[in-house]
Formats: C-alpha cells, sequence, structure tokens
C-alpha cells in the first residue's frame, strides 16, 4: 500500500475515534454550559483585568496580597467541601484553592460545573498550602470562555504526531516542552534583531510578490496579478532587491522576513520558510564570518543557556575558533586524490559505486556538486566553513583572487546541514549580466534588467548573507525536524 494512503487511512480512523468521543464530552459540557448560564455565568465573557501573568504573580509572590489572575483550567481536584485546580497562561501553571465558605454556596457549586480545559478569571489572595505550593485562594471568580471539547489525554500530551502538527493549538497547551521551543524561537529572533540593530543595521522590507523569481536558483510558486493580467512569482530570496538598496547607499541592510520555494518536504525542508538576508557595503565574506560566528554564539548563550548543544552524537560546540574547509580538499578526502583527473565516466562509475544514483546527463561539476551535497556536507557536524566553491555554481558571488574557478564564497555547515551561505558580492555589471545570461541558457528575457541597470550606477563591493532562521533554531533547540520549529507546517493534505 502506498505510504500515504495508509496515512489516510490512519488518520481516518483516528479522527472518527476522536470525534465519537468529543461528541460525548461535548454534549456534557454544553449542559454544564447551560447550567452555568442559568447561575448567571454568561459561558464567553468578556475583558477581565489582570495583575500580571501567573509567572509574574509567582516572581512578586507576597502573601496575602490580592491578585487577579485568568487561564486556563488545567486539573481539577474535588474535595467535597473545596476545590484545588490549576491555571496555565503560557507563563506558568499556578495553583487556585475554591472552598465553599468563602465564595458562598451558588458560586461554589458554579465552580463544580466548569470543566477541564476552560478559560476562568481569578481574584483572591495569595497563601501557601501545607505542602508548600504557592496558591491563591478565591474570593470570587468569573467565567471567560466554555471550552466545548475536551482537552488531549487530561493535557497529558498529545502523542499522536500528525495531530501535534495539525492541531498545534493542543500541542501548545498541553506539551510544555513545545512551548519552551517556541517562546525560545522569539527570543533567538528578537536577539538576532538587537545585534544587527545595535550594529547599524538598518531592518527593510522588500517585495514577496515579484515579476521574476531572482536571487537564487530554486523552482518558484506562480501566482497570478488579475489587475496587470500577468503571472507573478512568490520569491525564492530578496537578495536581488537588497542589493539595490546598498546601490541607492544603505550601507548596512537585512531582511527578516519568508521566502518560498517549490520543492519537496523533508526534515530540514519546508516550501515556506524564515529567511534572514544580509548585507554590508564594504566588506566581503570574511567579514560575514566574523558577523555569524557573532550572531550564533550570541543567540546560543543569551536563549539557549551555553555554547554546547546537544548530547551523543548530535553534540555541537560552538566555541570559537570554527572550522574552514575548502571545497575541493572535502572532496578529494572523499573520492581519492586523483577524483579532478578523471575522466566524466570514471567519475559517474564512482559515483555510482559510491551508493549515489548519478544521471548519465550530468557533467563533471554536477556529479561532484551530488557527492558534496550526498556525501560530505551530513558529515560536518561541527561548525565548518566550506570555502571556495565552484563559481559556476554561484552566479551572484566573486570569483576568488587567486582562482577564477572558484567563488569567494562560504557554506555554513552545522549538524550537517547548510546554515548560512555567505558571498563576497559580485559587483562588476557586466560580468554579472554575462553569467546570468549563461544560467539563463541564452534566453534574455530571463534576466532581471531592474537589477542589472541598478548595477550600472554602482554597487560597493560588499559581504552577503542568508541565515535560515527555522534550521537554525532547530539545530540549537535540538529538534529533530523543521515541524517541530514551525508553528504551522506543510502537511500533506488529509
Amino acid at each position: 500500500m502506498r505510504k500515504d494512503v495508509h496515512f489516510a487511512i490512519e488518520w481516518g480512523i483516528f479522527l472518527r475515534l476522536m470525534t465519537t468521543e468529543s461528541n460525548e464530552y461535548r454534549d456534557q459540557r454544553l449542559q454544564h454550559l447551560e447550567a452555568l448560564r442559568a447561575l448567571g455565568h454568561a459561558p464567553f465573557g468578556g475583558p477581565f483585568a489582570r495583575t500580571g501573568t501567573l509567572a509574574a504573580i509567582r516572581a512578586g509572590y507576597q502573601e496575602g496580597a490580592t491578585v487577579r489572575a485568568a487561564g486556563r483550567l488545567m486539573t481539577i481536584r474535588d474535595m467535597g467541601k473545596s476545590i484545588f485546580a490549576h491555571l496555565y497562561d503560557g507563563t506558568d501553571r499556578f495553583q487556585v484553592y475554591a472552598q465553599k465558605a468563602a465564595l458562598g454556596d451558588q458560586a461554589f457549586e458554579a465552580f463544580k460545573l466548569l470543566d477541564l480545559g476552560d478559560h476562568i478569571g481569578a481574584v483572591g489572595s495569595l497563601f501557601v498550602t501545607r505542602t508548600g505550593e504557592q496558591s491563591i485562594k478565591l474570593e470570587s471568580w468569573a467565567l471567560m470562555s466554555k471550552a466545548l471539547l475536551p482537552p488531549p489525554e487530561k493535557f497529558h500530551g498529545l502523542q499522536d504526531v500528525e495531530a501535534r502538527y495539525r492541531q498545534r493549538y493542543l500541542d501548545l497547551v498541553s506539551n510544555h516542552n513545545v512551548r519552551k521551543v517556541f517562546d525560545q524561537r522569539i527570543r533567538a529572533i528578537d536577539a538576532i534583531r538587537a545585534l544587527l540593530r545595535g550594529r547599524g543595521f538598518a531592518e527593510v522590507e522588500t517585495p514577496m510578490i515579484q515579476a521574476q523569481a531572482g536571487g537564487a536558483a530554486a523552482n518558484p510558486f506562480v501566482t497570478r496579478y488579475e489587475a496587470l493580467a500577468a503571472n507573478m512569482y512568490l520569491r525564492i530570496a530578496p537578495e536581488l532587491y537588497l542589493k539595490q538598496l546598498l546601490v541607492g547607499g544603505f550601507d548596512k541592510v537585512f531582511e527578516l522576513n519568508r521566502c518560498f520555494r517549490n520543492e519537496g518536504l523533508s526534515r530540514t525542508h519546508n516550501p515556506e520558510f524564515t529567511m534572514l538576508e544580509i548585507y554590508e557595503a564594504y566588506t566581503d565574506q570574511r567579514g560575514m564570518q566574523r558577523l555569524i560566528q557573532d550572531l550564533i554564539t550570541t543567540v546560543a548563550q543569551d536563549v539557549f543557556g551555553g555554547l554546547i548543544v546537544g548530547e551523543g552524537e548530535r553534540r555541537i560546540d560552538f566555541t570559537l575558533p570554527w572550522k574552514e574547509r575548502p571545497y575541493r580538499e572535502l572532496i578529494l578526502e572523499r573520492m581519492g586524490s586523483d577524483w579532478f583527473d578523471l575522466s566524466l565516466a570514471e567519475a559517474q562509475r564512482r559515483g555510482d559505486a559510491a551508493g549515489l544514483h548519478i544521471d548519465p546527463s550530468w557533467d563533471m561539476l554536477m556529479v561532484t556538486h551530488e557527492i558534496y551535497e550526498k556525501l560530505i556536507e551530513k558529515t560536518l557536524m561541527q561548525p565548518t566553513f566550506v570555502t571556495r566553491l565552484p563559481a559556476a555554481l554561484i552566479p551572484l558571488a566573486k570569483a576568488c583572487p587567486d582562482d577564477a574557478t572558484c567563488a569567494d564564497v562560504f557554506e555554513l555547515v552545522i549538524g550537517g546541514t547548510e546554515i548560512a551561505p555567505a558571498y563576497s558580492e559580485l559587483n562588476d555589471p557586466l560580468e554579472q549580466r554575462r553569467r546570468l545570461l549563461a544560467q539563463s541558457g541564452g534566453d534574455a528575457t530571463k534576466l532581471d534588467e531592474a537589477f542589472l541597470t541598478a548595477l550600472e550606477y554602482g554597487m560597493p563591493p560588499a559581504g552577503g548573507m542568508g541565515v535560515g532562521i527555522d534550521r537554525l533554531v532547530m539545530l540549537l533547540s535540538g529538534s529533530d525536524a523543521l515541524r517541530d520549529v514551525i508553528l504551522f507546517p506543510q502537511l500533506r493534505h488529509k
């Protein structure tokens, strides 16, 4: 049976079982809703002024202080004339204590009609229980939102992997570690912005819908702009627009936003992803090396707790300096010192022997790069700058001064995955036109004339770099796949 068909059947069974059980609970919750309404508790309340988040209340705890808190009910323990429950608001869990004598008969009986997942507002005084737990003794409460469906497995956590991604809201509520990763992602992006702004970089925005998909080699998503009666493309990279800003006098710019590539789904690929692109005038790829080292080590220390992440084979040490390895050396180490002297036929044979599926139509460059991407890159676990890649692969970068066949670039590889490519940017408009024309197979209609015209007005020498934010967060958080660090990853249709 095909894998996708098998998944569809399993998912359908899961949904039917979940729906049957949920309907039973839902009917009971609807009864509770009507009973609460009859007791004067509107099931979907209005605003509720809070003293602060639950985390802030805990941090500023003062015995006997009156507080106003709100959150979702995570646990309920009915002890007869008293009830212990826990609230969760995304920052912390906090115990509340409802006592019949303190609330009064009606409010206490209404509290008994609450279900797991309901949102309530709580007003009361802080105290510590005999077991040493900080708690709120309720003086009054208000129903904020009645949950009509039950939480997954009483908030012990979603176990079905597909359900976790398709119903991320439940995943966030029931799995503390999942929420922690996304909080870290938010803080990491804040730290990146702060570092760049502190160094004089201006954050800018460039078009996501473009007349031509440029700046990288990838298959674009095509859309239709009806007002112009023209096909347009979701951008695959913002590079060409950011370079135009260098021409316009912005010496240091960055953009942190979405890019789109109409390609496959995998552990390290999502068709919609977050890219940080940085350009700085009057520097080169070596300036970008220094910048990315500072950026990643700062985020690792300030957000993820240190320069060493992961354990065992996945342990990565970000302590400086990082390794630098020329592309050619890596190829020779893996395939033999005579690799670049081989005939194409022999190189293809060796590639097949190494376990690759070599297309007979590939030339030596393509065979060699397949070896790098499939056999070498995944072995580079510790931070490694792979330098001097073939110039023919990178038409937007300057050639190395000592060898025109090599590009003055690096690819930063960590954990076996490319995290950040960077170039000494090509600013010769004549050479740039020649290269892009060669890349297009001689079709001048595919050239981005707006970009090439801008170059002719003079772009300063510059270093440029792209950083895959999803991959970086995946790496630093120790997550297994991109979809673990993207709130709503792309999934196959059910």
